[in-house]
Formats: C-alpha cells, sequence, structure tokens
C-alpha cells in the first residue's frame, strides 16, 4: 500500500448482493445400497474463476471468495498448503479488520481460513492515538515467515495523518493461529524528519545469519532495518534503517509512488534479489527488481545502477497488459515471491481488471530465470501446469505478443488515472525461420528458449513453456513465452 490516502480505497460503491453463482470444493456423496459412504472430489474447474465477482462481494460470503478481494499478498508454503495473508479490502463493502488468511494446495483452489486478529492491534491503535492521529480500520500489507517452530506475521497499521503510521508483529504456533501481538518493530511519524511511510513490510533471513526487514512507501524510498533474529523487533530500539533504493523525479516530484518491497535469496545463483511496487496501485502499478550480492546492498539495476540512485530502475517484470480477446490486467503489483520447496519459484500479486478496477484478484505466476540471472514472470496464471519442454514444431504459428514498455506519468492517483495498458500485437513465427513478413527478422529455439533477432537490432531471449491461455473460453493449454531484450525490456508471448 502507499500513503495514508489509499485507506479510501477500501471502500467503494456499495453493491446490490446477488444470489450465490460461484462454487469453491465440490463434494459429492455418493451412497450405495449396502451404505457405505465414498466421497468423490471433483477436480477445481478454473473456468469457475472470473474476473469479476460482485455476486459474492458482501461480507455474508467472505467463505466464498477464494481468489478474490485480495491485496498485497504475502504467502508461503508451510506443510501441505500454501498460505496467503493479505490486506484488509473488498470490493463494494466496508471489510472487518484483522489481515484475511486464505490456504490451497496447488495455489489455483483457495479457501478462506480466517483472519490473524479480532480487532486492530491495541499497541499499533495506542502509538497512533497518542501521537494525534485516527488508526484506519483495516491493515495493510502482511508480511509471513517461520522462525523455528514460531509463525511471524508482520502488519502495518496507518492513520488519517500522513505518514503517521507502524509496522508491528504477532506470532503464533500455527499459521492460522491464535496470534498474539508481540510489539512495534518500526514507525514513522509526520514530523518533517527524513525517513519513509511504516509500512509494507518484508523479512529476510540472510545467508550471514542475520535478519533484515526492507519497508516503506513513498516519501524517501525503501529502507532496511536490522532485526533481531530471537525476538523478531528491532535489532536497536527506535532505529528507523537506511535507505536501499529510490526511484526518479520529475520537477522536483516523485515520478510516482515506489513502495511494496519483497527480497529473496536465490541459493543457485547466490544472489539477493529485491521486488519493488511502482505506481499508484489502481492502475499503472508495475513491478521492478534489482539485484545484490549482500542483504544490505547496494542493490543493482539491470543496467548496473545502484537502486539507491534517484532514477527510475529496470527492469519491470510486470505491469498493466491486454491480451486479443479481454479487457486487460492493471494494479499488477505488491509481489509476494516464493517456492514450492521444490526449485520453483512463483511471484503472486493483487491484479484489477481493467473493466472494473475495483475489483481485486490473486494471480499466481511461475518465476523463471534467465541464463544472466534475472527473474521473469509468467505471462499467464499458474494452473498445474508443468515445466515439460516444448516441441520445435510447436514454436511456429501466429502468437500475441506484448512488450512491456513505460510511461513516466509523475504523481499518484489524481495524475495516473491511466493504467498505461501494454497491449498485445501479432507475432508470427514461420517455419523458415523469420519472423512475420520482415525476412530480416529471424529465430532459433534451443529449447527452452527461444531467441528473436529483430531486423532493427533488438534481441529477444525468452523461456517457452506450456501455460493455459486465461483469456479464452474453458482457458485451453497453450505454449507461451517470457523473457527480457536486450535492452532490459520484459516480452511476453502466448500462441493463439
Amino acid at each position: 500500500m502507499s500513503k495514508n490516502y489509499k485507506s479510501c480505497l477500501l471502500f467503494v460503491i456499495s453493491l446490490l448482493v446477488f444470489s450465490c453463482s460461484k462454487n469453491p470444493d465440490i463434494i459429492l456423496d455418493n451412497t450405495n445400497t449396502n451404505k457405505d459412504t465414498t466421497k468423490t472430489v471433483v477436480p477445481f474447474d478454473i473456468n469457475t474463476i472470473e474476473d469479476t465477482y460482485a455476486d459474492v462481494a458482501s461480507f455474508d460470503y467472505y467463505s466464498k471468495w477464494g481468489s478474490y478481494n485480495v491485496h498485497d499478498p504475502s504467502i508461503k508454503k508451510f506443510g501441505d498448503y500454501y498460505y496467503c495473508y493479505s490486506t484488509d479490502v473488498g470490493y463494494g463493502i466496508a471489510v472487518r479488520s484483522g489481515i484475511q488468511i486464505r490456504k490451497s494446495k496447488d495455489m489455483v483452489n483457495w479457501t478462506f481460513a480466517g483472519w490473524v486478529f479480532n480487532a486492530l492491534p491495541a499497541k499499533g491503535v495506542a502509538y497512533i492515538t497518542q501521537s494525534g492521529g485516527t488508526p484506519n480500520n483495516s491493515l495493510w500489507a502482511p508480511y509471513i515467515l517461520k522462525v523455528g517452530s514460531e509463525y511471524r506475521l508482520y502488519y502495518a497499521l496507518s492513520s488519517n495523518v500522513a505518514r503517521l503510521s507502524v509496522i508491528g508483529l504477532a506470532t503464533a504456533a500455527s499459521p492460522t493461529g491464535p496470534w498474539t501481538e508481540d510489539g512495534l518493530v518500526v514507525t514513522s511519524a509526520n514530523d518533517g524528519s527524513i525517513q519513509t511511510n511504516a509500512i509494507d513490510p518484508t523479512v529476510l533471513s540472510a545467508q550471514n545469519g542475520n535478519q533484515y526487514m526492507y519497508y516503506g512507501s513513498g516519501w524517501d524510498g525503501i529502507y532496511i532495518l536490522k532485526l533481531d533474529p530471537v525476538t523478531g523487533l528491532a535489532a536497536s530500539s527506535g532505529n528507523k534503517g537506511i535507505r536501499i533504493a529510490n526511484r526518479g523525479f520529475t520537477n522536483g516530484a516523485y515520478n510516482g509512488n515506489i513502495e511494496g518491497p519483497e527480497v529473496i535469496y536465490n541459493t543457485d545463483l547466490k544472489k539477493y534479489f529485491l521486488f519493488i511496487a511502482y505506481d499508484w496501485l489502481q492502475t499503472k502499478y508495475n513491478t521492478r527488481v534489482c539485484r545484490a550480492d549482500n542483504p544490505e546492498g547496494p542493490y543493482y539495476d539491470y543496467n548496473g545502477v545502484d537502486a539507491n540512485t534517484n532514477i527510475d530502475h529496470s527492469p519491470m517484470i510486470i505491469g498493466p497488459y491486454q491480451f486479443t480477446g479481454h479487457g486487460g490486467w492493471q494494479g499488477t503489483s505488491h509481489v509476494s515471491v516464493f517456492d514450492d520447496d521444490n526449485d520453483q519459484y512463483f511471484i503472486a500479486h493483487q491484479a484489477r481488471p481493467s473493466v472494473n478496477s475495483y475489483f481485486m484478484d490473486l494471480h499466481v505466476r511461475k518465476l523463471f530465470w534467465t541464463p544472466d540471472g534475472w527473474p521473469v514472470a509468467s505471462p499467464e496464471r499458474f494452473a498445474w501446469e508443468s515445466n515439460a519442454t516444448v516441441a520445435n514444431d510447436s514454436i511456429t504459428g501466429t502468437w500475441d505478443y506484448i512488450s512491456l514498455e513505460y510511461n513516466i506519468v509523475p504523481g499518484y492517483s489524481a495524475e495516473q488515472t491511466s493504467p498505461d495498458l501494454q497491449v498485445a500485437t501479432l507475432l508470427i513465427i514461420n517455419a523458415n525461420g523469420t519472423i512475420n513478413s520482415d525476412t530480416g527478422s529471424t529465430w532459433t529455439y534451443n529449447a527452452p528458449w527461444l531467441q528473436i533477432n529483430w531486423s532493427n537490432g533488438n534481441t529477444d531471449k525468452v523461456f517457452v513453456q506450456k501455460g493455459h491461455d486465461w483469456e479464452k473460453t474453458k482457458r485451453p493449454i497453450t505454449v507461451i513465452f517470457s523473457g527480457l531484450n536486450n535492452n532490459g525490456t520484459a516480452v511476453w508471448g502466448k500462441k493463439l
């Protein structure tokens, strides 16, 4: 989440509640004449996942929300389940505060599992009220991790006063609680000091044995704060940390928001990766990534520039997009990056359908790594597909092709009213090794990597695999690709 006026998005125009038409898990009881009851579990149908969900948006149907009403997810796998913790939001309703919890065995079929808190945490409320503010009636941007046998849930609570916010910690012996409020990790105040907003936490247990929190939104970029790994609180009470990432300015004003950090360590690449959200959450929200050899930085972008430099950094690996036959998706950031315990990484984020950007859906995508060590996200949501090699004869044909370009629009909600959707164009991969009708543009395929050499001198190197076409009826299996070009621009493809 970004500045305090984000709280207005937690309440949108009230809707009539229609009769429920979506079913979660469907279990059929088949009783034979011998009274022997067996249960047949019907496979989950991804066609039941729709872009909009007015019929189950009401709080009365929270048990049916599944992947709906999800914003700022934090996902980890504990045992057989993936658990998702997310901001208190709901379409067309005033939701209860407490941090929403969901769980899933496959990252596709999500079931609602309750809340972390039954009310706003007392210590966060006390800090804000004693500082002259009124706390928002919602908790933002949680982060979950497990340390030993203890589950640690970090949350953000902001207020009606700009930058008057707290990040607190709750602990439990189970991923669904009950939870105990432990204390405040870091606070921020509207006092004229140079500091970021104390929201949007993420925590890393580094290879050097230290534990760090990365946090922040607007104001002064992304900060890093050393934690006490025993308590999960700040190693030095009252410390705010230091800035490690910022973005560019136009005429003295930010080019847009910077927030929602996520940091992971890739053991194969032996590098730390910092994912950051840029821009306004309802429209241009997009995801950047930088990398480092040390958890404290410096983190470098695709061009080798320190992420703490006052420029916009690349690559942008997810951004607002529109494939053929669909209205498009916007607000595609504030990510959670995690693995499945089998070396496959995933990236999850909120996404808003452009037909009505007040709906908020959970998208989970596979994450791949380029040969030179950069993460790239699948252009389509995950739905059980394997990483099986795609045959050479499946490459030729007509594709949708998206180059995730970016246009700077300085400002926030008032200025960034357009999502700037990156719209698909047709790409024809010919059997004779050329592209479209341009004999100067060629392609080669050494599975799983496809290389397109454009006649203008650009080169796309993309990872090819099977995936579901979520823009088509029945969501059929097709071939997709994702990668970067030689300029660090992300490119996506989907065979039509």
